[in-house]
C-alpha cells in the first residue's frame, strides 16, 4: 500500500483515546515487497538473524537486547528537533532503539530496498542530550554501577553476536516523533523523550547488508526499550499489537490495548529474552503428533519463541519429521525435488488448502494458532510450491533445539502483547483491511 493509504489505515485503527494516554501508531512495510523473493534469500535472512537472536556470545546490554538488522518489517519515525525521518526495523526480538550516527565506522551507506539512509547527528538537534555513565539509566541498564565511571564519560553499549557481527555506540536522549490517535479516527504528531543508542561502529553483516536500514526499533520487554520508557512516564500502557499483511506487504504496529476483536491469550514464559509461550500440542489435519515427553518444558528454556523478524518457522526434528510426513502424505504421488539445496518443492496445480492439511499449535490455556496450507507453502512460480517449515538448525546457548515461529505463521493475524499482564494472544485477521480494529490505552 502507498504511504497515503498507510496513513489512512492508521487513522481508521484507533477509536478510544483520553488526552495524555493515547495510542501510538507505526505503519510498516515489508522488506521484500516489490522484490523477487527467492527462497534462498528468505533462508539466508533467517540464518543471519538466528546467529544474532539465539547464539549471543557477549551481550553487555543487560542480557535482553538483541538488535538484528535483518528484520523483515520497517517503519519511519522522526527523531530530533527539528525532526528528521529515519527508517528503522520494527523487531519484537530486540529491546533498545538505536540508529546509525554521524561519524559511524562501517555503517551502511546505501540500501537496495528503496529508502535513503540517514545518519543521526546529536549536535544538529536542539533537544538532544548525551547520557553519561553516572546517570541512573546507565547503571540500571547494566544492573550495576559502571566500573571506572567518571561524570564526563558517555554511557556506552556494545552487543556481539554469534555470527561475529557487532554494534557499538553510546546512548543519547532526544525527542521521538510519533503518530498519536486523537479520536474520531484521526491522528496527530506527538513527541516523546526517549533514550536510545547512537551507533558509532558496526561490523559484519550489520555494516554491509544490502537490506540495511537506519537502525532498530525494539519492542522487547527490558526497561531500556522505547515502550518501557514511555510507559514509565505515563504516556502509554505497556501493551502493543501488530497486524502483518502478507498480500500488500505492509501492516501496523500500534501501542495500545486491543478492545475489538476479542482474543484469547496465553502466559509469556517469565525471565526470558524473547516472547516465549508454552506449546502443549501440534496437530496436522486434526491429528495430534506423537511427541517426546518434556519437549517443551520451560525449565530448559523451551516452548516456542514468537518472533515477527524471522521469515519462516523452525521446528525441532522430533516435530519437523512427523509433521512433514503427514503434510506430504496427503498427496503421495507428488514428485519432490530440492531447491537451493534446502527446500522441499513440488508441482501441484490444485487448491493447496483443499489438497494439504491445516497445522495447529495448541498453547497453554487452550490458545490455538492455526496455519493454513497457503500460509506454510510458497509458490515460487506457476504450479511450483515449496514448504516453509524448516528443520531447526538454530540452537539456544545451552545447545538445545528451539521452536521459532516467524512471519510464516504470524501473517494475517492480529498479535497482541500485554507486558503488564505478561500474556500474548492472537486471532485471525485480514490485515489488509483494518477499519474494524479497535484499540484503546488509558489508566
Amino acid at each position: 500500500m502507498d504511504l497515503e493509504r498507510e496513513v489512512l489505515v492508521g487513522m481508521l485503527l484507533l477509536s478510544f483515546c483520553i488526552p495524555g494516554f493515547c495510542n501510538l501508531v507505526f505503519e510498516v512495510q515489508h522488506k521484500f515487497k516489490g522484490r523477487e523473493r527467492s527462497l534462498n534469500a528468505l533462508k539466508s535472512h533467517d540464518v543471519r538473524r538466528h546467529g544474532r537472536l539465539l547464539s549471543v556470545i557477549d551481550l553487555e546490554l543487560g542480557g535482553n537486547g538483541h538488535p538484528a538488522e535483518t528484520g523483515l518489517y520497517f517503519a519511519r519515525i522522526g527523531i530530533g528537533s527539528p525532526p528528521k525521518d529515519y527508517h528503522v526495523q520494527v523487531d519484537t526480538g530486540s529491546d533498545i532503539l538505536w540508529v546509525n550516527c554521524i561519524g559511524c565506522r562501517n555503517c551502511p551507506k546505501k540500501s537496495d530496498i528503496g529508502v535513503e539512509l540517514q545518519l543521526y547527528n546529536p549536535k544538529s538537534s536542539s533537544t538532544s542530550n548525551l547520557i553519561t555513565c553516572d546517570q541512573p539509566f546507565c547503571s540500571a541498564t547494566y544492573d550495576a554501577p559502571i566500573p571506572g565511571c567518571k561524570p564526563d564519560l558517555l554511557c556506552q553499549y556494545k552487543v556481539i553476536y554469534g555470527d561475529g557481527s557487532a554494534t557499538a555506540g553510546y546512548f543519547v536522549k532526544d525527542y521521538i516523533q510519533l503518530q498519536r490517535a486523537v479520536g474520531n479516527h484521526k491522528t496527530s504528531v506527538t513527541n516523546g523523550s526517549v533514550i536510545f543508542g547512537c551507533g558509532a561502529n558496526q561490523s559484519g553483516e550489520l555494516g554491509s547488508s544490502s537490506e540495511a536500514l537506519d537502525g532498530i526499533l525494539g519492542f522487547g520487554q527490558a526497561n531500556s526499550s522505547m515502550l518501557s520508557q514511555l510507559a514509565a512516564t505515563g504516556k502509554v500502557k505497556k501493551t502493543f499489537a501488530h497486524c502483518l499483511d502478507s498480500i500488500s506487504g505492509g501492516g501496523i504496529f500500534a501501542i495500545g490495548e486491543v478492545v475489538e476483536p476479542k482474543l484469547k491469550t496465553t502466559p509469556v514464559v517469565p525471565n526470558q529474552a524473547h516472547y516465549n509461550a508454552v506449546l502443549n500440542e501440534v496437530k496436522v489435519g486434526g491429528t495430534a503428533l506423537d511427541l517426546p515427553l518434556g519437549l517443551f518444558e520451560t525449565s530448559y528454556k523451551r516452548g516456542a519463541i514468537i518472533d515477527s523478524g524471522t521469515t519462516l518457522a523452525y521446528l525441532p526434528e522430533s516435530i519437523y519429521l512427523p509433521l512433514m510426513d503427514k503434510i506430504l502424505g496427503a498427496q503421495p504421488d507428488l514428485k519432490l525435488r530440492t531447491v537451493d539445496d534446502q527446500f522441499t518443492c513440488f508441482l501441484f496445480d490444485g487448491n493447496v488448502d483443499d489438497g494439504f492439511p491445516t497445522v495447529t499449535f495448541k498453547f497453554e490455556e487452550s490458545l490455538i494458532l492455526t496455519v493454513y496450507a497457503h500460509e506454510y507453502l510458497f509458490q515460487i512460480r506457476d504450479d511450483v510450491w515449496c514448504v516453509g517449515w524448516q528443520n531447526s538448525g538454530a540452537q539456544s546457548k545451552d545447545g538445545k533445539e528451539v521452536t521459532l515461529l516467524g512471519d510464516l505463521v504470524l501473517q494475517n493475524k492480529l498479535v497482541y502483547y500485554n507486558l503488564e499482564n505478561q500474556t500474548i494472544g492472537w486471532t485471525e485477521y485480514n490485515c489488509e483491511f483494518l477499519s474494524t480494529l479497535q484499540l484503546m490505552s488509558f489508566y
